[in-house]
């Protein structure tokens, strides 16, 4: 993300948040080498929020951001979660493909982020 975007406009979770007990952090590995990350962030209410997705460059095309994506859905459902909410930011073309292609819609901002012209947040409801 730091290629694309100033620090300042980077939204990422330091280790210790990634250590909170309303945070689970999901790998995903092809051939025993881990290609992939993503961060499940339970909120107060009934959503979550995805926290940095992620794969290698050298993984995607594999459908590896898909299948991540789909076990941290599964992981919101079962932990009853009713939306999933993230933000990306509007350069990163190929995650907003993703997303909507697996059916997040635009909406507005949320939680303590702030209007900035490089963020675009999305939801799905996961009922």
């Amino acid at each position: 993300m730091l290629g694309l975007y100033a620090p300042e406009f980077c939204h990422l979770l330091d280790v210790a948040s990634l250590l909170a007990p309303n945070v689970r952090f999901f790998i995903a590995r092809l051939d025993g080498a881990a290609v992939g990350c993503a961060a499940l962030v339970s909120g107060d209410d009934s959503s979550g929020e995805l926290k940095r997705m992620f794969v290698a460059d050298a993984a995607r095309g594999n459908g590896v951001a898909r299948a991540l994506l789909a076990r941290i859905e599964a992981a919101a459902r079962e932990a009853g979660l009713s939306t999933l909410l993230l933000e990306t930011g509007v350069l990163n073309a190929d995650a907003i493909g993703l997303y909507r292609a697996c059916g997040y819609r635009d909406r507005g901002v949320f939680g303590d982020y702030e209007e900035n012209g490089i963020s675009m947040f999305m939801e799905k409801a996961l009922g």
